[in-house]
């Protein structure tokens, strides 16, 4: 398991901590190899999960675009509407193995929130999920369904009340109780192991994509689109597929049109720590984590998985950034050409989509992985188009 792609990630964190770390990093190490653990993780994807989840021919919104064939990667399908439950199940099954009864969680759009709820349910563990009041307000519906799955939802009300300051609320948690408890990070952000391990947690969403595309249209596909926040779908997407000649595009958050850096941490963002370790970060002249702006909770995070930091600087991924209009009229597009109503994450993978198939020959084809569904967002969206 790499400590570092390139100069990016490491373990930027208290001593208390590391211990911890060291024992994830070694349970993950054994459960990995361990045919018994391989096999109850898979059965579980399947029988409570409901993978594979399909690769769907995007007929209508093809026609949109113009050009290149669209093709959806269904995560919106696996139970919980969100590709957060792949990484839940596995990190909720560590736990088990290293005997930790209590799991702790961090949230912004909710959505692995309550994969973390429904993991802990399933598997008996008391579980608490961290999430800012800005975000709570703006993803009520997930706030319900975690109390409703048994786990209890701490408030975060310090600094800008969203992804960033709940993820430092559970850390200050795991310091505290970390005999006891198993942090479970939601993305492939965070000190080492967690980049590692989610990426390679999540990659099923790639291996299933390179299984399913050569029996949907005989070859892999020319690009997949995923969108990024800390970028755990998109490392999930992109990472089995780094020995071929697929070509990666990750769209961040824009924010709204005229906000200076809206949450894209690639496209405006300098090396820096946040959460334990290395990578891009957006920050103030004076070098302080910037505030960040996004219509979509999930997406609105300061930071980067590290591993994106170094497929930016080697060139094998491009990033690119989506406005929220771009974004509320992505949702529209997938809503009234396919019937399918996407989260505002992937939404602005789908505008990205659009956007570059328009720009390819109608022989390409494009992957984009649908994230979450829209249900959670319903709020927001209508609020926009007040």
């Amino acid at each position: 398991m790499p400590r570092r792609f390139g100069p990016y990630g490491g373990a930027y964190v208290p001593e208390t901590l590391v211990p911890a770390l060291e024992e994830l990093d070694r349970a993950w190490r054994s459960a990995r190899r361990d045919p018994e653990f391989r096999g109850e993780l898979g059965r579980l994807q399947r029988t409570l999960g409901g993978r594979p989840t399909p690769l769907y021919f995007a007929k209508r919104l093809t026609r949109r675009g113009r050009g290149a064939e669209i093709w959806l990667k269904r995560e919106d399908l696996l139970h919980g509407g969100a590709h957060k439950f792949n990484n839940a199940l596995g990190q909720g099954l560590l736990a088990v193995r290293m005997g930790k009864p209590r799991l702790i969680a961090e949230t912004g759009a909710g959505q692995h929130g309550v994969a973390t709820a429904m993991i802990g349910a399933a598997l008996g563990l008391e579980t608490e999920v961290y999430m800012g009041t800005v975000d709570m307000a703006r993803q009520r519906p997930n706030v319900e369904r975690m109390r409703l799955l048994g786990a209890r939802v701490i408030p975060v009300r310090e600094g800008s009340r969203t992804l960033k300051d709940a993820i430092n609320a559970a850390l200050r948690d795991w310091i505290t109780n970390v005999r006891t408890t198993h942090y479970l990070l939601g993305s492939a952000v965070g000190p080492h192991p967690f980049p590692t391990l989610v990426a390679e947690l999540q990659s099923v969403i790639g291996r299933e994509i390179r299984r399913q595309s050569r029996r949907a249209f005989g070859r892999l596909p020319d690009v997949v689109v995923a969108c990024v926040g800390g970028g755990s779908n998109a490392i999930g997407t992109f990472h089995p597929l780094r020995s071929t000649s697929v070509e990666f595009l990750g769209v961040e958050a824009g924010g709204p049109k005229g906000h200076r850096v809206g949450a894209a941490s690639l496209e405006r963002g300098l090396p820096g720590v946040l959460h334990g370790s290395y990578s891009y970060v957006l920050q103030d002249r004076n070098g302080q984590v910037a505030a960040t702006e996004s219509i979509s909770a999930g997406l609105d995070y300061p930071g980067v998985g590290p591993e994106h930091a170094y497929l930016k600087d080697t060139g094998r991924a491009r990033y690119v950034a989506v406005h929220d209009e771009e974004a509320l009229a992505a949702f529209h597009w997938l809503a009234e050409d396919e019937g399918i109503l996407p989260a505002l994450e992937p939404a602005h993978a789908i505008f990205a989509a659009v956007r570059e198939a328009r720009r390819r020959p109608a022989k390409e084809r494009i992957v984009v992985t649908l994230s979450g569904r829209g249900d959670k967002d319903l709020e927001v969206v209508i609020r926009a188009a007040r």
